[in-house]
């Protein structure tokens, strides 16, 4: 007889079940959520969930203490003592939007300008973004810029797509599978799962990390290079490609600008510019003609190499020949780069070889016929089954930019975009390359109790695109647009802070944050960031007269706001996973969904996104009121959902518009939002299979996408090898056009905006003394975690507590430190102290460690004992925000010079041993916590169960 015990599999966990969208990372999986009473018992995947197919990772599943955390803030709050005291007084709803109301509404009527607006990863921008947009002021973006603008600026600038949100390898045909600068916390459940088909057939996963964690412990090669320099590696396969002439000629021709002609006429204002006909049309040599032609004639066989006569008598060169020219210099030979990058030449050579080998030995071929943008039908479609993928490590260096184009290029070179086996895009991608969206919020556009004429993030083509002031300089607060970053497309957040207090370019009179820990892990240089929040001038008053902050749990940035509107968790709100912002589509299927109240708050709480609609009709704003004043949406955030149109037909939801049936364009209909609840909480519609591949000129893909609305012209993407907005820019800076950067700004835009991707070392590389500072210091995400959120969860701090940092076995004999010994690790900005452990999976030259585990005292409802705040740090204490001062005294952002991308990544530090003061530091005071509870000893989950059960 067996002894172990019986246990009732198919016992019902709760009284009810309800389905919703998962928010503890950015993979947005599907959930079920089981309830007894009005008590959340358990989260699992949900199965028919097209993004994870009921697959839920140790952060979803621990949803439950997120949404329980004692750190939930309760009620709205004022500030009644200095910043940074948390001192406050809980008041009501009415009173802190009457609050709201009238901070916001006095700098509408005088400057709109003079609020900033800026966001985290709320995953509704396209809601605050209209909202600020009526509102009038150009200061608004989230936090991309902080996180991954070069990976999407420099995909969407390339082939009109990008890694992770915009396209996925092809995990069903992938033979050969690279990873650059891949950290487990973003998109962890699909690459997972894809990880486990790849290694189940057999296919290569190769890593390129300076650190062998999590995808590079299970990869099958791990290529340990250093920081900031796999643009230089790539740059060594691009060598290789051409060098043993492994490109796809044919695939080029088809879909790039490899034959396009570049005026060749150093000194003139269109040199490097495309040679174009009368139509405007970029112009090649038709071999079979022997003549010119438009590169949109798609019987021409343009040729690849060549000095071409132009109309006007001068030379016009094909971008492809001054692409192979730039490659094929010894300064990209596998042995050049060696020694920078660590990565030994033969390791170089050998895998060069396999990806050529697997595009055009291993070719995938599937009997699909399709027909391309020109007509012309094609039985079979033919893939090169590589692929790739990249992402924070690659964008968060400040030569991110044209890093992420030249492994882009690498592929396009190798035809792996969008083909079976390669890089597949997700629908509403690919969009036009350079994208159609422009930026607004130009001096002109700016008018008091006015909306700006268009939104304000988006793709500059050239210096006439900028946002400027009257006298050529930043319009906006964070410079993004300007010629600091001109073409900054998710905007400069890490920058808001510092500029606002220096009020450079000017002062603000209202900051408006939501969901960002700007007073802690979400800003360079933390003391300095503190002591922006709270300079005051010469009469004691703030410099940042007034701050309102939006978060659902007392962060470390909550107590330096003068106004506290609190969020609900999100199990207890609607939000909207939009085709207009961030959708949940996989390459074969259109998808979207929603998030719906499960649970009813038990605290004083507002969604934040229903807040903001509020706040917009009582600010009178356009779009959320009606001709006679009264709110659009009295329903709030499920009726805006519901019944906004971005344009007639088009609305926040795809899926079951009209009369139920309908998705994409058709009016709104009054029972979406149930028959999305009915369904999951998603939907998704499932392409053509003669649509899955070939997207950005697949004639039947194009048609239907005008159709559904994600599309705007029936034109091909055109991969651009060359680009030539960059160029633009780059003619700006010798002088031509009507707009010219200052005189600071010229080499920089020179030396940089090169149309043709190359690589440099990063910033701070070259501006700190290499031999004072001679280690690479960066973050890795832990896959448990996500940002901030995961590690105040009492589950997940189970897993991770107190950090450490990492250093490689041989610095720990060479300064004589053991696992768990205490160093100080010193930037040229300041120092931190923390402990140590000791590895072999990490480059020798590099040190790093997990990302926003430490925490100060008082924050997040932890202890004063926690061992977040005594033996967790941050590696954001050595990071300037700034870089040193450049000719004439200007101080640049420490960002990317395109994208303004903050450049994280770029730090160089020095180490030493230190004795055991059992606390790091820097150890600030804590903070105070007036006004939240006081947390338990102990946090526990599901007493109450068990009791009901006995």
């Amino acid at each position: 007889m067996s002894t172990k015990p019986q246990i009732d599999l198919n016992a019902p966990v709760g009284d009810r079940m309800e389905q919703t969208t998962c928010y503890m990372c950015a993979c947005r999986c599907g959930i079920n959520v089981h309830l007894r009473g009005d008590k959340v018992r358990y989260i699992e995947g949900n199965r028919d969930h097209p993004v994870n197919k009921g697959v839920l990772c140790g952060k979803g599943s621990a949803g439950i203490m997120q949404h329980y955390s004692p750190a939930r803030l309760r009620a709205p709050m004022k500030r009644v003592g200095p910043r940074g005291s948390g001192r406050f007084e809980e008041i009501t709803w009415d009173e802190a939007l009457d609050i709201a109301t009238e901070w916001l509404g006095e700098v509408r009527r005088r400057d709109p300008r003079k609020l900033a607006f800026f966001t985290g990863r709320d995953q509704s921008q396209s809601l605050t973004g209209l909202w600020a947009m009526q509102y009038g002021t150009p200061n608004f973006a989230a936090h991309g810029g902080f996180c991954s603008v070069n990976m999407a600026a420099g995909g969407l600038y390339t082939f009109g797509g990008a890694f992770w949100e915009f396209g996925d390898p092809d995990w069903e045909h992938t033979k050969y599978f690279m990873l650059f600068g891949v950290a487990e916390d973003h998109a962890s459940n699909p690459i997972k799962a894809g990880i486990g088909k790849l290694k189940g057939r057999g296919a290569k996963v190769v890593s390129v990390n300076p650190v062998r964690t999590g995808y590079a412990a299970v990869s099958d090669e791990w290529v340990g290079i250093k920081p900031g320099t796999d643009g230089l590696f790539v740059g060594a396969l691009i060598h290789e490609m051409f060098r043993n002439r492994t490109v796809d000629l044919d695939y080029l021709g088809r879909y790039t600008n490899a034959g396009w002609l570049v005026i060749q006429d150093p000194g003139a204002a269109d040199d490097g510019l495309f040679a174009r006909g009368e139509d405007g049309k970029a112009l090649v040599y038709d071999t079979v003609t022997e003549a010119l032609c438009s590169a949109m004639n798609p019987n021409a066989q343009a040729a690849m190499s060549g000095a071409w006569t132009l109309p006007d008598g001068r030379q016009g060169r094909p971008v492809f020949e001054l692409l192979a020219e730039r490659f094929l210099s010894e300064a990209y030979s596998p042995e050049a780069v060696a020694a920078e990058t660590g990565v030994p030449a033969s390791e170089t050579r050998r895998i060069a070889a396999e990806l050529a080998h697997v595009a055009f030995e291993e070719e995938i071929v599937l009997d699909r016929p399709w027909t391309d943008w020109a007509g012309r039908k094609h039985e079979t479609m033919i893939g090169r089954p590589v692929s790739m993928h990249a992402m924070r490590g690659i964008s968060a260096h400040s030569n991110g930019f044209q890093t992420c184009r030249m492994i882009h290029i690498l592929q396009i070179l190798l035809g792996t975009i969008d083909c079976p086996g390669g890089f597949r895009y997700k629908p509403p991608y690919p969009k036009q390359t350079p994208p159609n969206l422009l930026p607004h919020g130009a001096a002109g556009d700016i008018k008091p109790e006015m909306p700006l004429g268009g939104p304000h993030l988006g793709f500059p083509h050239g210096p006439e695109h900028l946002l400027l002031d009257e006298e050529g300089g930043p319009s906006r607060l964070d410079k993004a647009f300007s010629w600091d970053a001109p073409m900054s497309a998710h905007g400069l957040m890490h920058m808001v802070i510092n500029n606002a207090a220096k009020r450079d370019p000017y002062g603000i009179d209202v900051l408006f944050l939501y969901m960002a820990n700007m007073a802690w892990n979400s800003s360079m240089n933390v003391p300095g960031t503190l002591d922006a929040l709270t300079a005051t001038d010469d009469e004691g008053n703030y410099v940042i007269p007034k701050i309102i902050y939006s978060d659902a749990y007392y962060s470390e940035t909550v107590p330096f706001a003068d106004l506290i509107l609190p969020d609900t968790t999100y199990l207890e709100r609607y939000d909207c996973i939009s085709l207009l912002d961030r959708p949940i589509s996989e390459p074969d299927y259109l998808a979207d969904s929603i998030r719906h109240p499960v649970v009813k708050p038990d605290r004083d709480v507002r969604g934040f996104q229903e807040v903001v609609i509020d706040l917009g009709a009582r600010l009178g704003l356009p779009a959320f009121v009606r001709d006679d004043g009264s709110p659009r949406y009295p329903g709030g955030y499920a009726d805006y959902i519901v019944n906004h149109e971005r344009k007639p037909g088009i609305g926040p939801l795809s899926g079951f518009r009209g009369d139920g049936t309908q998705f994409g364009t058709a009016p709104p209909n009054p029972e979406q939002l149930d028959r999305y609840i009915e369904n999951g909480a998603f939907f998704e519609h499932r392409l053509d299979p003669s649509h899955a591949y070939f997207k950005h000129a697949n004639r039947g893909y194009l048609d239907w996408g005008i159709e559904k609305g994600i599309r705007l012209s029936p034109e091909p993407t055109i991969f651009q090898l060359y680009s030539e907005p960059l160029q633009k820019f780059r003619l700006a800076a010798r002088g031509h056009g009507e707009r010219q950067p200052p005189e600071r700004a010229r080499a920089r835009l020179e030396r940089y905006f090169d149309p043709l991707p190359f690589w440099y070392p990063p910033f701070e590389g070259t501006q700190v003394d290499a031999e004072e500072f001679p280690l690479h210091a960066i973050t890795q995400r832990p896959m448990h975690m996500y940002h901030s959120w995961g590690s105040q969860n009492a589950w997940l701090r189970q897993i991770t507590a107190a950090n450490r940092l990492y250093i490689h076995t041989s610095v720990g004999e060479r300064i004589g430190v053991q696992d768990d010994d205490w160093v100080w690790l010193r930037s040229h900005l300041g120092r931190v102290k923390c402990q140590v452990r000791l590895m072999d999976g990490v480059n020798p030259d590099t040190v790093w460690t997990w990302n926003a585990i430490g925490k100060r005292r008082g924050a997040w409802g932890l202890s004063e004992d926690a061992p977040e705040s005594n033996r967790g740090f941050l590696l954001n204490h050595l990071i300037s925000e700034l870089l040193p001062e450049a000719e004439g005294g200007y101080r640049y952002s420490n960002s990317d010079p395109i994208t303004g991308q903050a450049a994280w990544f770029d730090l160089r530090v020095v180490m030493e041993k230190a004795e055991d003061s059992g606390t790091t530091e820097p150890f600030f005071e804590p903070l105070g916590t007036a006004g939240q509870p006081p947390s338990p000893d102990k946090l526990a989950f599901g007493a109450e169960f068990r009791e009901a059960r006995e």
